[in-house]
């Protein structure tokens, strides 16, 4: 059951929030009163217009990602110029232009469409900061399925230690591929690094977390909320402003979109928003370890009970087989030693002798020569 019910989670929430992403109040700039009076009235819910009283404060708008496009009038008073920025994503970037086209043409204006900023040579796509925060969101709950098995071997504080310096080294090692090595995510090496180091943390401890209050089910809960829900609504492969509004909420509640947008901002628009993603991402890391320490102080730990000997069984007298002499055995005391001293033979009564053996180092014994042996 609990198979089937992630397999249908995961299918159900990147398939379908995929199948028909529908625009709702995309945040656009557009100068003039009259036009932004227009395209509202046209475009409706699909669009929030934001009334721009110059065209450089419009572009500033688009720089710091206040909004995703600025429509202006173009250099002939009958045309007009959309203005987008590519790194808020292919599928917002899409969905935009096609709205104001469709204005355009129904209003008889030409349009002219420029991006002005635009993604990465080496990430066309625009997915390369969810693939980085998906594999470090992986990588953090991989480490803490291994740290639940530890839960006996190693102290809470190790364990924190642990899952605190893989975290670091998560964030640098993956800043380090995307950034300088292959040249796909723009952003700043360290504060990368520092965002994913806190993803990496607050997936870790969350799902540590989670395997600690509820057992079995931890780690399936902890797929589902952050492998299926957090990464699904993203907004990397779908835009936020494309989502229902219960996964807009949640993506802006999730690591995994914290992260995506925080990548998005130092990349490509200069931090402008990058403090609430980072809050997100504390308040989890953070959040999750201060749970995790409450129920793991709560818990004492039984003293190790030491080893009981093994019952002997009782036996009657009865049953008790009789003794038979052994037919070298000797009714008289001996004694043997290790070393260079040999004792003198132990003579006993009526002149009966018992042979003294005595051996080195290596434990092999030797007859000492004596008197002959006599049967007891």
């Amino acid at each position: 059951m609990i198979g089937l019910i992630v397999v249908s989670a995961f299918v159900s929430c990147y398939i379908g929030l995929m199948r028909d992403p529908q625009p709702h109040r995309i945040p656009v700039a557009v100068t003039g009163a009259r036009l932004a009076g227009q395209v509202q009235e046209a475009l409706g819910d699909s669009v929030d217009v934001h009334r721009a009283a110059s065209a450089s404060a419009a572009h500033d708008a688009l720089l710091h990602r206040d909004v995703v496009a600025v429509l202006r009038t173009g250099p002939h008073a009958e045309g007009l110029a959309l203005d987008t920025a590519g790194a808020n994503g292919l599928s917002t970037t899409a969905a935009v232009t096609r709205l104001v086209t469709g204005y355009a043409h129904g209003a008889g204006r030409h349009l002219t469409v420029s991006d002005t900023v635009p993604l990465d040579r080496y990430d066309a796509r625009g997915l390369a900061g969810f693939y980085l925060s998906f594999g470090v969101t992986l990588s953090g709950f991989a480490l803490a399925q291994s740290v639940v098995g530890l839960a006996n071997l190693l102290h809470l504080r190790h364990r924190f230690t642990l899952m605190a310096a893989f975290a670091a080294a998560s964030g640098l090692v993956a800043a380090a591929i995307a950034g300088p090595v292959l040249g796909a995510v723009p952003a700043p090496y360290l504060p990368l690094a520092f965002v994913l180091a806190l993803l990496a943390a607050a997936a870790a401890f969350t799902t540590k977390m989670l395997a600690t209050y509820f057992g079995p089910l931890g780690i399936p809960v902890a797929t589902l909320l952050l492998l299926t829900v957090g990464n699904s609504t993203s907004g990397a492969t779908i835009g936020t402003d494309l989502l229902p509004r219960g996964a807009r909420i949640l993506s802006e509640l999730m690591p995994p979109g914290a992260a995506v947008r925080a990548i998005g901002d130092i990349s490509y628009f200069q931090g402008s928003h990058v403090l609430a993603p980072l809050a997100t991402l504390v308040l989890w890391a953070a959040g999750s370890a201060i749970l995790l320490a409450l129920r793991t102080s709560g818990q004492t730990t039984p003293a190790p009970t030491p080893p009981q000997p093994a019952p002997v069984p009782h036996v009657s007298d009865e049953d008790r087989p009789a003794p038979v002499p052994h037919p070298y055995s000797y009714s008289y005391p001996y004694s043997y030693s290790y070393g260079e001293d040999r004792p003198v033979p132990d003579r006993g009564t009526a002149g009966a002798a018992v042979t003294v053996w005595s051996g080195g180092d290596t434990g092999r014994f030797t007859p000492d020569p004596g008197p002959a042996r006599h049967h007891a």
